[in-house]
């Protein structure tokens, strides 16, 4: 009975362990995801296109599994909050660039979601990315 016990008691543990180590892989390559999204938009620099780079980012990293999801609510999350402090500094209460900040929250909800990046994709953005 010991045996049994023991050899149940060890599969689990080693069960939970390889989720853990897979979580943490995906949340790993979302995190990466999102910084070759983030390194498309500075390098194409092209207009409109912010929404579009943070649906795709979004979506790559949500395509990684549960590990990437949370990488990509995480990484979104904190870099609209992010920008939120830094535009009450310069601009006060104003509400400068709310609507904007709305927009790219709905844009990663999006991807995350699985639904298509292209959807924001602006007319004549290079097939590069």
């Amino acid at each position: 009975m010991k045996l049994f016990t023991g050899l149940i008691l060890c599969s689990l543990v080693l069960g939970v362990h390889s989720r853990w180590f897979s979580f943490l892989g995906e949340a790993y390559e979302g995190t990466k995801d999102m910084w070759r999204a983030y390194s498309d938009m500075k390098e194409a620099n092209y207009k409109n296109s912010d929404k579009y780079f943070h649906a795709r980012g979004n979506y790559d990293a949500a395509q990684r599994g549960p590990g990437g999801v949370w990488a990509a609510e995480v990484i979104s999350d904190a870099r609209e909050n992010i920008q939120r402090v830094t535009d009450f500094f310069k601009h006060g209460d104003s509400g400068h660039g709310l609507e904007d900040s709305r927009a790219d929250q709905e844009a990663n909800e999006w991807g995350r979601s699985g639904k298509d990046p292209n959807h924001f994709r602006p007319a004549g953005l290079p097939k590069k990315y």
